[in-house]
């Protein structure tokens, strides 16, 4: 072979060579970066080829599919009582992809996933239609529609859940949306999402799981499991000595208390009628350090997946001593999902452990077996056996005698403890506040349910008539009241 041959030879050699070495990148390495790519049209089309399976509750289905006679996405996704279940369910659309549950295990739900694989190759055979697996949730219908009815029109979001187990029993946001309404590819959809996209009002915003407040008053159980924890109070029912005006640290300005009685209160009576001064001057006197270690016994600061993830609640590890005595009356930087609070509720109700919350309960093949099955996993202890009796001993006060009796269920053998929060909105307070209140239900077996409702705003309710005592507090009775039905 002369020399230029030789030379062409080995250039198409090489090139042959680069196309082998591309053409295995490409199957083996990126593979499954291409196939999840968004612009991939195959995995939609292939995504809805078939019906998908179902996300149940109490062993109904919440969602469906139906035949949309389109050449490419022969399936559309359907919803009973969307809006009611979006937060949980999430949406899977065939132009705007899928969020939440419907994303999350879109493997089991589109017949995929590999655990799948057997059932896929027997249907090959059989000639049967390929079919998802179903995703059991921990959901109790009967307490998400009395969390939802109960918030209404209000802008808001409701967490209830099971405190022995961590199981997620309720799960609401408001203003909602139907995920119907954007489900497939068409005109309608597309405006649909854009009409969502554009509400000020944030309908697609999961306000249980994505959005933090300021918790304001709720936040002094906290407080109060620090105080007792730490020693600085022994007794709930001693005098703090606490000076009706004591000062912020670091600042001329006096703390504001908005009940009276709160001179020399003790922590029972404090909590009773939620005096800031106490609180503020048990925060300082903890000091950042050992209040920053409750906080996140309770799971602040950490991100929360359930699996949907939730954003991190935050309390402030470096604020000075003013902004501590602050933060520790639920203001400052302090800012909490109302799935944090709920778990700070549930760890009290079940005397101090902490347990995972989650809200699905198992995966389950087309043919019924299971998949996967979740088991209640302890997260923490943030508090003793002793303070958590001593909490609860102070919140059932607070029904009783404070300003949450709203939220009493008067049922006999049933004991509710709750604590109401009010809390600031904006820059001095200029907007409307927030309405708070965290409560469980107690029977001579324990705790079946704690919850945490806020109520962002409510339209036609006077300023002065937003309190967490007034809106919150009977939203949260009626869903404690929905799960105590479903299980006498």
């Amino acid at each position: 072979m002369n020399k230029p041959l030789r030379r062409v030879a080995i250039f198409c050699g090489l090139l042959i060579l680069a196309l082998l070495v591309r053409d295995n990148w490409l199957q083996y390495v990126r593979a499954d970066e291409l196939n999840a790519h968004p612009k991939n049209k195959r995995v939609t089309i292939e995504r809805y080829a078939s019906e998908r399976g179902n996300i149940i509750v109490d062993g109904k289905p919440i969602t469906g599919s139906k035949d949309s006679g389109d050449t490419f996405y022969k399936y559309t996704r359907t919803y009973v009582d969307g809006p009611m279940w979006a937060p949980v369910t999430g949406y899977a659309s065939q132009a705007f992809d899928a969020s939440q549950i419907e994303k999350i295990e879109d493997g089991i739900l589109t017949g995929n996933d590999d655990r799948l694989f057997f059932d896929r190759t027997l249907a090959m055979f059989t000639g049967e239609k390929k079919r998802g697996g179903d995703v059991v949730t921990t959901l109790s219908g009967a307490a998400q529609k009395a969390a939802f009815k109960g918030l209404g029109s209000k802008t808001g979001a409701v967490v209830a859940i099971e405190p022995s187990t961590g199981k997620i029993l309720a799960l609401a946001s408001t203003p909602s949306y139907d995920p119907a309404s954007f489900a497939g590819y068409h005109d309608a959809d597309a405006k649909a999402w854009q009409a969502l996209e554009k509400d000020k009002n944030k309908p697609k915003l999961n306000r249980a799981l994505r959005e933090i407040y300021p918790p304001g008053s709720v936040f002094k159980v906290v407080t109060a499991a620090a105080a007792l924890e730490s020693g600085k109070v022994t007794d709930i029912n001693a005098p703090t000595d606490t000076p009706e005006g004591w000062k912020i640290p670091l600042s001329t300005k006096e703390m504001v208390n908005h009940a009276g009685g709160c001179a020399n209160a003790s922590l029972n009576r404090a909590l009773e009628v939620s005096c800031n001064s106490v609180f503020a001057k048990l925060g300082d006197e903890i000091g950042v350090e050992k209040m920053n270690e409750m906080a996140e016994k309770f799971g602040f600061n950490n991100e929360q997946f359930v699996p949907v993830r939730a954003v991190g609640s935050v309390f402030d590890k470096n604020a000075d001593r003013g902004g501590n005595a602050m933060a520790s009356i639920g203001q400052f930087n302090t800012a909490t999902t109302p799935l944090q609070m709920a778990m700070v509720t549930a760890a009290i109700a079940n005397d101090g452990k902490l347990m995972k919350p989650y809200m699905i309960d198992k995966l389950v093949a087309p043919n019924l077996d299971v998949l996967e099955q979740n088991e209640p996993e302890e997260l923490s202890r943030p508090v003793s056996p002793e303070t958590a009796q001593k909490l609860q001993q102070m919140m059932e006060n607070v029904v009783t005698n404070g300003t949450g009796g709203k939220a009493d269920l008067e049922m006999d053998g049933v004991k509710v403890g709750g604590k109401t929060g009010t809390a600031q909105h904006g820059e001095k307070n200029a907007k409307r506040p927030y309405a708070w209140f965290i409560s469980y239900a107690k029977t001579s077996q324990g705790s079946p349910v704690a919850v945490a409702v806020i109520v962002e705003d409510s339209a036609g309710t006077a300023r002065e008539d937003i309190s967490g005592g007034g809106l919150a507090a009977p939203i949260a009775k009626a869903v404690m009241k929905a799960v105590l039905k479903t299980r006498s």
